[in-house]
Protein backbone atom coordinates (compact mmCIF):
# COMPACT_ATOMS: atom_id res chain seq x y z
CA UNK A 1 0.00 0.00 0.00
CA UNK A 2 1.73 3.66 -1.07
CA UNK A 3 1.06 6.63 1.05
CA UNK A 4 -1.89 7.48 -1.10
CA UNK A 5 -3.77 4.36 0.69
CA UNK A 6 -3.69 2.64 -3.12
CA UNK A 7 -3.34 -0.85 -2.46
CA UNK A 8 -0.35 -1.43 -4.99
CA UNK A 9 0.15 -5.22 -6.24
CA UNK A 10 3.69 -6.64 -7.34
CA UNK A 11 4.43 -6.97 -10.93
CA UNK A 12 5.06 -10.61 -11.74
CA UNK A 13 7.90 -11.17 -14.58
CA UNK A 14 8.01 -14.52 -16.26
CA UNK A 15 11.92 -14.99 -17.33
CA UNK A 16 12.72 -17.82 -19.07
CA UNK A 17 15.45 -20.49 -18.48
CA UNK A 18 18.17 -19.42 -20.06
CA UNK A 19 19.86 -22.99 -21.94
CA UNK A 20 23.56 -23.53 -20.74
CA UNK A 21 26.07 -22.78 -22.96
CA UNK A 22 27.49 -25.43 -24.72
CA UNK A 23 30.77 -26.14 -25.42
CA UNK A 24 32.85 -26.36 -29.00
CA UNK A 25 33.07 -29.42 -30.11
CA UNK A 26 36.62 -30.58 -29.96
CA UNK A 27 37.95 -31.20 -33.54
CA UNK A 28 41.45 -32.23 -33.22
CA UNK A 29 43.29 -33.78 -30.63
CA UNK A 30 47.01 -33.48 -30.37
CA UNK A 31 48.56 -36.43 -28.11
CA UNK A 32 52.17 -36.10 -27.02
CA UNK A 33 53.39 -38.51 -24.57
CA UNK A 34 56.16 -37.51 -22.98
CA UNK A 35 59.29 -39.13 -20.63
CA UNK A 36 62.03 -36.37 -18.92
CA UNK A 37 61.27 -33.90 -21.46
CA UNK A 38 61.18 -30.92 -19.13
CA UNK A 39 63.25 -28.83 -21.64
CA UNK A 40 61.27 -29.28 -24.44
CA UNK A 41 57.76 -29.57 -23.49
CA UNK A 42 57.01 -25.61 -23.26
CA UNK A 43 58.67 -24.58 -26.77
CA UNK A 44 56.61 -27.74 -28.55
CA UNK A 45 53.24 -26.30 -26.82
CA UNK A 46 54.04 -22.59 -27.77
CA UNK A 47 54.18 -24.52 -31.43
CA UNK A 48 51.29 -26.20 -31.59
CA UNK A 49 49.62 -22.71 -30.92
CA UNK A 50 51.49 -21.45 -33.65
CA UNK A 51 50.33 -23.96 -35.72
CA UNK A 52 46.97 -24.25 -35.30
CA UNK A 53 45.25 -21.10 -33.61
CA UNK A 54 45.50 -19.84 -37.43
CA UNK A 55 43.05 -22.47 -38.75
CA UNK A 56 40.14 -21.50 -36.45
CA UNK A 57 39.55 -25.14 -35.40
CA UNK A 58 38.74 -25.75 -31.82
CA UNK A 59 41.83 -28.07 -30.53
CA UNK A 60 43.09 -29.75 -26.91
CA UNK A 61 46.78 -30.70 -26.42
CA UNK A 62 46.94 -34.23 -24.53
CA UNK A 63 50.40 -34.63 -22.92
CA UNK A 64 51.03 -38.13 -21.20
CA UNK A 65 53.72 -37.73 -18.75
CA UNK A 66 54.62 -41.47 -18.83
CA UNK A 67 56.53 -41.50 -15.53
CA UNK A 68 59.18 -38.63 -15.69
CA UNK A 69 61.18 -38.46 -12.81
CA UNK A 70 62.00 -34.95 -13.50
CA UNK A 71 60.43 -31.79 -13.43
CA UNK A 72 58.17 -32.67 -16.57
CA UNK A 73 54.89 -32.73 -14.66
CA UNK A 74 55.19 -29.95 -12.45
CA UNK A 75 55.94 -27.94 -15.70
CA UNK A 76 53.05 -29.48 -17.14
CA UNK A 77 50.42 -28.32 -14.27
CA UNK A 78 52.02 -24.61 -14.73
CA UNK A 79 51.10 -24.91 -18.86
CA UNK A 80 47.24 -26.53 -18.00
CA UNK A 81 47.46 -22.78 -15.51
CA UNK A 82 48.02 -20.71 -18.47
CA UNK A 83 46.50 -22.98 -21.69
CA UNK A 84 43.15 -24.10 -20.56
CA UNK A 85 43.37 -25.98 -23.87
CA UNK A 86 46.44 -28.53 -22.93
CA UNK A 87 44.71 -31.88 -20.76
CA UNK A 88 47.17 -33.23 -18.78
CA UNK A 89 47.83 -37.02 -18.04
CA UNK A 90 50.18 -38.24 -15.21
CA UNK A 91 50.58 -42.53 -15.48
CA UNK A 92 51.49 -44.12 -12.38
CA UNK A 93 55.12 -45.26 -13.34
CA UNK A 94 56.58 -45.63 -16.56
CA UNK A 95 54.75 -48.10 -18.50
CA UNK A 96 56.64 -47.33 -22.08
CA UNK A 97 55.22 -45.13 -25.02
CA UNK A 98 52.83 -47.52 -26.34
CA UNK A 99 51.09 -47.58 -22.77
CA UNK A 100 51.44 -43.65 -23.06
CA UNK A 101 49.89 -43.05 -26.90
CA UNK A 102 46.98 -45.42 -25.79
CA UNK A 103 46.05 -43.71 -22.63
CA UNK A 104 46.51 -40.54 -25.17
CA UNK A 105 44.30 -41.73 -27.70
CA UNK A 106 41.48 -43.07 -24.75
CA UNK A 107 41.36 -39.48 -22.70
CA UNK A 108 41.13 -37.57 -26.39
CA UNK A 109 38.24 -36.40 -27.27
CA UNK A 110 38.71 -34.95 -30.61
CA UNK A 111 37.24 -36.36 -34.14
CA UNK A 112 40.76 -36.38 -35.25
CA UNK A 113 43.59 -36.77 -33.51
CA UNK A 114 47.62 -36.43 -34.67
CA UNK A 115 50.02 -38.34 -31.92
CA UNK A 116 53.57 -36.74 -31.90
CA UNK A 117 56.84 -36.71 -30.17
CA UNK A 118 57.28 -34.84 -26.87
CA UNK A 119 60.99 -33.96 -27.69
CA UNK A 120 60.51 -31.36 -30.49
CA UNK A 121 61.84 -32.94 -33.44
CA UNK A 122 58.67 -33.73 -35.17
CA UNK A 123 57.70 -30.03 -36.21
CA UNK A 124 54.36 -29.21 -35.48
CA UNK A 125 54.04 -27.03 -39.18
CA UNK A 126 53.25 -30.34 -40.81
CA UNK A 127 50.26 -31.02 -38.30
CA UNK A 128 47.70 -29.14 -40.93
CA UNK A 129 48.96 -30.50 -43.90
CA UNK A 130 47.74 -33.83 -42.08
CA UNK A 131 45.01 -32.73 -40.76
CA UNK A 132 44.18 -31.89 -44.76
CA UNK A 133 44.95 -35.61 -45.85
CA UNK A 134 42.25 -36.74 -43.27
CA UNK A 135 40.03 -34.41 -44.89
CA UNK A 136 40.85 -35.90 -48.36
CA UNK A 137 38.98 -39.11 -46.88
CA UNK A 138 41.69 -41.12 -45.57
CA UNK A 139 41.57 -42.34 -42.60
CA UNK A 140 45.66 -42.95 -41.68
CA UNK A 141 48.12 -40.16 -42.27
CA UNK A 142 51.75 -41.47 -41.34
CA UNK A 143 54.82 -39.13 -41.07
CA UNK A 144 57.82 -40.54 -43.13
CA UNK A 145 60.93 -38.01 -41.85
CA UNK A 146 62.71 -37.39 -44.76
CA UNK A 147 65.79 -36.06 -44.47
CA UNK A 148 66.26 -37.72 -40.67
CA UNK A 149 68.51 -36.03 -38.55
CA UNK A 150 69.88 -38.51 -36.48
CA UNK A 151 73.17 -40.84 -36.02
CA UNK A 152 73.80 -42.77 -39.34
CA UNK A 153 75.21 -46.20 -37.21
CA UNK A 154 73.44 -46.35 -34.63
CA UNK A 155 69.62 -44.95 -35.29
CA UNK A 156 69.09 -44.63 -39.20
CA UNK A 157 71.18 -48.11 -40.48
CA UNK A 158 68.98 -50.27 -38.10
CA UNK A 159 65.73 -48.67 -38.43
CA UNK A 160 66.36 -48.74 -42.21
CA UNK A 161 66.74 -52.05 -41.78
CA UNK A 162 63.66 -52.85 -39.56
CA UNK A 163 61.08 -50.73 -41.70
CA UNK A 164 62.14 -53.07 -44.53
CA UNK A 165 61.44 -55.88 -42.77
CA UNK A 166 58.37 -54.77 -41.18
CA UNK A 167 57.05 -53.69 -44.43
CA UNK A 168 57.77 -57.09 -46.06
CA UNK A 169 56.07 -58.72 -43.27
CA UNK A 170 53.07 -56.84 -42.95
CA UNK A 171 52.40 -56.39 -46.21
CA UNK A 172 51.94 -52.53 -45.66
CA UNK A 173 54.68 -50.92 -48.02
CA UNK A 174 55.57 -47.35 -45.68
CA UNK A 175 59.29 -46.26 -45.63
CA UNK A 176 59.15 -45.04 -41.81
CA UNK A 177 57.14 -46.82 -39.23
CA UNK A 178 59.27 -45.28 -36.12
CA UNK A 179 57.64 -41.72 -36.76
CA UNK A 180 55.33 -41.01 -33.87
CA UNK A 181 53.83 -38.32 -35.93
CA UNK A 182 50.83 -39.41 -37.31
CA UNK A 183 46.89 -38.32 -37.50
CA UNK A 184 44.23 -40.43 -37.95
CA UNK A 185 40.24 -40.96 -37.22
CA UNK A 186 39.28 -40.89 -33.28
CA UNK A 187 37.14 -43.68 -34.16
CA UNK A 188 40.02 -45.75 -35.70
CA UNK A 189 42.29 -44.95 -32.89
CA UNK A 190 39.73 -46.10 -30.20
CA UNK A 191 39.03 -49.72 -31.44
CA UNK A 192 42.82 -50.24 -31.55
CA UNK A 193 44.36 -52.35 -28.46
CA UNK A 194 48.07 -51.28 -28.32
CA UNK A 195 50.53 -53.51 -26.16
CA UNK A 196 54.22 -53.87 -25.93
CA UNK A 197 56.16 -51.79 -28.70
CA UNK A 198 53.16 -51.57 -30.93
CA UNK A 199 52.70 -48.26 -31.28
CA UNK A 200 55.37 -48.29 -34.39
CA UNK A 201 52.92 -51.32 -36.15
CA UNK A 202 49.44 -48.31 -36.28
CA UNK A 203 49.72 -48.36 -39.68
CA UNK A 204 49.67 -52.44 -39.92
CA UNK A 205 47.04 -52.92 -37.03
CA UNK A 206 44.84 -49.88 -39.45
CA UNK A 207 45.60 -51.78 -42.92
CA UNK A 208 44.01 -54.85 -40.88
CA UNK A 209 40.79 -52.82 -39.68
CA UNK A 210 40.48 -51.61 -43.15
CA UNK A 211 41.63 -48.08 -43.24
CA UNK A 212 42.88 -46.10 -45.81
CA UNK A 213 46.34 -44.97 -45.67
CA UNK A 214 48.82 -42.24 -46.81
CA UNK A 215 52.67 -41.96 -46.11
CA UNK A 216 53.66 -37.95 -45.83
CA UNK A 217 57.12 -36.37 -45.68
CA UNK A 218 57.52 -34.34 -42.02
CA UNK A 219 60.17 -32.21 -40.77
CA UNK A 220 62.61 -34.12 -38.70
CA UNK A 221 64.95 -31.40 -36.67
CA UNK A 222 67.94 -31.83 -34.61
CA UNK A 223 67.56 -32.89 -31.40
CA UNK A 224 68.14 -29.82 -28.81
CA UNK A 225 67.07 -31.61 -25.30
CA UNK A 226 67.72 -34.40 -23.79
CA UNK A 227 68.85 -37.59 -24.70
CA UNK A 228 67.30 -40.87 -27.20
CA UNK A 229 65.33 -43.53 -25.22
CA UNK A 230 65.61 -45.64 -27.84
CA UNK A 231 68.65 -47.68 -28.74
CA UNK A 232 69.89 -51.19 -30.32
CA UNK A 233 68.70 -52.66 -27.31
CA UNK A 234 65.01 -52.34 -28.48
CA UNK A 235 65.86 -54.87 -31.65
CA UNK A 236 64.54 -57.86 -29.83
CA UNK A 237 61.16 -56.54 -28.36
CA UNK A 238 60.88 -54.74 -31.33
CA UNK A 239 60.85 -58.34 -33.37
CA UNK A 240 58.81 -60.05 -30.81
CA UNK A 241 56.29 -57.65 -31.61
CA UNK A 242 56.71 -57.49 -34.72
CA UNK A 243 55.85 -61.53 -34.71
CA UNK A 244 52.88 -60.85 -32.81
CA UNK A 245 51.23 -58.78 -34.90
CA UNK A 246 52.18 -61.16 -37.78
CA UNK A 247 50.13 -63.74 -36.28
CA UNK A 248 47.42 -61.49 -35.51
CA UNK A 249 47.05 -59.77 -38.97
CA UNK A 250 46.96 -63.39 -40.81
CA UNK A 251 45.97 -66.20 -38.44
CA UNK A 252 43.81 -64.21 -35.40
CA UNK A 253 40.55 -66.31 -37.12
CA UNK A 254 42.44 -68.90 -38.52
CA UNK A 255 45.21 -70.39 -36.24
CA UNK A 256 44.51 -74.03 -37.15
CA UNK A 257 46.14 -72.72 -40.52
CA UNK A 258 49.41 -71.89 -38.75
CA UNK A 259 49.71 -74.52 -36.19
CA UNK A 260 47.86 -76.92 -38.56
CA UNK A 261 50.25 -76.48 -41.36
CA UNK A 262 53.36 -76.85 -39.21
CA UNK A 263 51.83 -79.68 -37.64
CA UNK A 264 51.29 -81.61 -40.89
CA UNK A 265 54.41 -81.46 -42.31
CA UNK A 266 55.74 -82.80 -39.10
CA UNK A 267 53.06 -85.29 -38.57
CA UNK A 268 53.82 -86.06 -42.83
CA UNK A 269 57.81 -86.25 -42.43
CA UNK A 270 57.78 -88.65 -39.50
CA UNK A 271 55.09 -91.06 -41.47
CA UNK A 272 57.22 -91.55 -44.81
CA UNK A 273 60.31 -92.00 -42.56
CA UNK A 274 58.22 -94.97 -40.49
CA UNK A 275 57.04 -96.23 -43.86
CA UNK A 276 60.44 -96.37 -45.59
CA UNK A 277 61.73 -98.33 -42.03
CA UNK A 278 58.92 -100.66 -42.25
CA UNK A 279 59.26 -101.18 -45.69
CA UNK A 280 63.58 -101.53 -45.15
CA UNK A 281 62.46 -104.13 -42.39
CA UNK A 282 60.07 -106.66 -44.61
CA UNK A 283 62.22 -106.25 -47.76
CA UNK A 284 65.90 -107.05 -46.19
CA UNK A 285 64.94 -108.15 -42.27
CA UNK A 286 67.17 -105.83 -40.79
CA UNK A 287 67.14 -104.73 -37.59
CA UNK A 288 65.42 -101.02 -37.02
CA UNK A 289 64.73 -100.59 -33.37
CA UNK A 290 67.72 -99.01 -32.83
CA UNK A 291 68.43 -96.24 -35.47
CA UNK A 292 68.41 -92.68 -34.89
CA UNK A 293 65.83 -92.54 -37.79
CA UNK A 294 63.35 -94.50 -36.12
CA UNK A 295 63.53 -92.28 -33.15
CA UNK A 296 63.30 -88.89 -35.44
CA UNK A 297 60.05 -90.20 -36.99
CA UNK A 298 58.58 -91.17 -33.33
CA UNK A 299 59.11 -87.67 -32.70
CA UNK A 300 58.20 -86.12 -35.79
CA UNK A 301 54.70 -87.59 -35.83
CA UNK A 302 54.49 -86.51 -31.27
CA UNK A 303 55.15 -82.86 -32.26
CA UNK A 304 53.40 -82.83 -35.81
CA UNK A 305 49.88 -83.90 -33.16
CA UNK A 306 50.74 -81.81 -30.81
CA UNK A 307 50.67 -78.60 -33.33
CA UNK A 308 47.56 -79.95 -34.56
CA UNK A 309 45.93 -80.12 -30.95
CA UNK A 310 47.39 -76.51 -30.64
CA UNK A 311 46.04 -75.12 -33.57
CA UNK A 312 42.55 -76.32 -32.73
CA UNK A 313 42.77 -75.08 -29.05
CA UNK A 314 43.80 -71.66 -30.76
CA UNK A 315 40.68 -72.05 -32.84
CA UNK A 316 38.34 -72.58 -29.44
CA UNK A 317 39.86 -69.84 -27.82
CA UNK A 318 39.84 -67.51 -30.95
CA UNK A 319 35.91 -68.14 -31.30
CA UNK A 320 35.39 -67.55 -27.67
CA UNK A 321 36.92 -64.01 -27.59
CA UNK A 322 35.11 -62.95 -30.62
CA UNK A 323 31.82 -64.11 -28.93
CA UNK A 324 32.04 -63.58 -25.35
CA UNK A 325 32.95 -59.65 -26.75
CA UNK A 326 30.19 -59.78 -29.86
CA UNK A 327 33.17 -58.53 -31.50
CA UNK A 328 32.84 -59.03 -35.34
CA UNK A 329 35.74 -60.26 -37.25
CA UNK A 330 35.17 -57.74 -40.03
CA UNK A 331 35.05 -53.31 -40.48
CA UNK A 332 31.93 -52.01 -42.21
CA UNK A 333 33.18 -48.71 -43.77
CA UNK A 334 29.00 -47.90 -44.59
CA UNK A 335 25.70 -49.27 -44.84
CA UNK A 336 23.06 -48.25 -47.31
CA UNK A 337 19.42 -49.28 -45.90
CA UNK A 338 17.08 -47.41 -48.19
CA UNK A 339 16.90 -44.58 -45.49
CA UNK A 340 19.71 -43.35 -44.71
CA UNK A 341 23.55 -43.77 -45.37
CA UNK A 342 25.51 -44.92 -41.80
Amino acid sequence: MDLSGKRIFPMTVSLSKAAPLESPKVEISIVIPVYNEEASIEPLVDEIRAALDPTGKNYEIVVVDDGSIDGTYPLILSLHQKEPRLKAIRLKRNFGQTAAVAAGFAYAEGGTIVAMDGDGQNDPKDIPAMLAKIDDGYDLVCGWRAPRRDPLFTRRLPSLAANGLIAWMTGVRIHDYGCTMKALRSELAKEMRLYGEMHRFIPAIAFERGARIVEMKVHHRPRLWGRSKYGIARTSRVLLDLLTVKFLLTYATRPLHAFGLIGLLCGGVGFLIGAYLTVEKIVYGGPIGGRPLLLLAILLIIIGFQFITMGLLGEMLARTYHESQDKPIYAVKEILDGRDTA
